[in-house]
């Protein structure tokens, strides 16, 4: 009979936060896998515990996910952690779980610290309907493809980032949503240096211009009003089709991607695409 994978939240600051829960389960399991095991090392010397660790991180993610497996299937239960949070949350964990998935190793996810939910709840934006989109790509290029993809989202959006992208990717922002779109920049969170800034993307983008950022930051940024989305015609959303389509889409697959993206019926779509002789 296989072992458990435990999904162990930690503290994204404050070593106070982690739950006895999670603690107990550190305890009881046969082994750890962390990302960075000197990291992972000071938690357990703050829960006075001493417990055989292998790293997992998305440099050995292939390798090291199938030795973490190996020890499952023989029966010993391992605790997943990250360097802090969530593991499988924006980390290469969520391949470990798959895995486990296909091997039908049980999976047990315990609740607690996230960075991206403790962002949302300060940050006095809409919560109600939220999307994550992790970190933005380091090249500028393929960066402002990701936020062009985003114009007409409504949702609460959510991104990491870190302190030496944070104007770039700040200017970026105003680029796309414009200077007047809101956004709460949450740094440190929990730690000691924490700071939440209530704001503006042009006066966000002015002020990290001139201060440089320090520590790691979630950034919360509103989403668009309806009156900013722009209604896409019949004609305008079978060019994109045709783009899709000498992109080497499917006829299918390109109208149900236009459709889902422009609000433009499927069915609709389909028989223009197919009038036109895409």
């Amino acid at each position: 009979m296989s072992g458990t994978l435990y999904l162990v939240p930690t503290p994204i600051g404050n070593l106070g936060d982690i739950s006895p829960r999670c603690a107990d389960i550190l305890a009881q399991a046969d082994f750890i896998a962390a990302e960075d095991t000197r990291v992972s090392i000071k938690l357990l010397n703050h829960l006075g515990l001493k417990k055989p660790m292998v790293t997992y991180h998305r440099h050995n993610k292939e390798t090291g996910g199938q030795a973490v497996l190996d020890r499952l299937l023989s029966g010993e239960s391992c605790a997943l952690v990250t360097d802090a949070g969530t593991p499988a949350i924006s980390d290469p964990g969520e391949e470990l779980v798959a895995l486990c998935a296909r091997a039908e190793v049980p999976v047990v996810a315990l609740p607690g610290p996230c960075a991206l939910v403790t962002a949302l709840a300060v940050s006095g934006l809409p919560t109600g309907r939220f999307t994550f989109e992790g970190f933005l790509a380091m090249n500028k290029k393929n960066r402002r493809t990701h936020l062009e993809a985003l114009v007409q989202e409504e949702r609460t959006m959510l991104f990491y980032e870190a302190p030496h992208k944070l104007t770039a990717t700040l200017a970026d922002l105003r680029e796309t949503f414009g200077p007047e779109r809101r956004i709460a920049l949450c740094r440190e969170l929990t730690k000691l240096h924490e700071e939440v800034r209530r704001t503006t993307l042009g006066e966000a983008a002015d002020w990290y211009a001139v201060n440089p950022p320090k520590g790691e930051f979630v950034l919360v940024v509103e989403g668009a009003s309806p009156k900013e989305k722009v209604e896409t015609t019949a004609g305008q959303a079978l060019e994109l089709v045709t783009a899709l389509r000498k992109e080497g889409y499917s006829l299918r697959d390109a109208v149900r991607q236009v459709s889902k993206e422009t609000g433009v019926g499927k069915n609709e779509l389909y028989d223009l695409a197919v009038e036109q002789g895409c």
